[in-house]
């Protein structure tokens, strides 16, 4: 990955705090009592296409949570562009993928236990 210009870096945080605003006041209608937390979100370099990565907590099927995420993408994205019509001329294209950190460093954590 190249370096992010300091734009880019500024853009992926707003839209991280705006996505993560987003998900915790609308996650309730949007996926019930799942929590679905923001990890990063990395913007191409002419900020058309932001890729966030999520985190889910309390889901059991995590593939198909990410799946109806990226259906509503469109919406979620038309909630996102209202909140930075301000800064941004142009709202990017969303793309959710699924941070798997977490699990990563708990199954690491588990393997270590044994």
């Amino acid at each position: 990955c190249l370096m992010e210009s300091t734009r880019q870096k500024k853009v992926s945080r707003q839209l991280q705090k705006d996505l993560s605003e987003i998900f915790q006041l609308e996650g309730r209608t949007l996926f019930g009592t799942s929590f679905v937390s923001v990890t990063v979100v990395r913007v191409s370099p002419d900020l058309s296409v932001a890729r966030a990565y999520l985190s889910f907590f309390g889901v059991d099927n995590k593939d198909k949570l990410l799946t109806e995420i990226n259906k509503m993408s469109y919406a979620i994205r038309k909630k996102l562009a209202a909140r930075v019509r301000n800064q941004m001329r142009k709202t990017p294209e969303l793309k959710f993928f699924l941070d798997d950190s977490v699990d990563y460093a708990q199954n690491i954590e588990s393997l270590l236990k044994d």
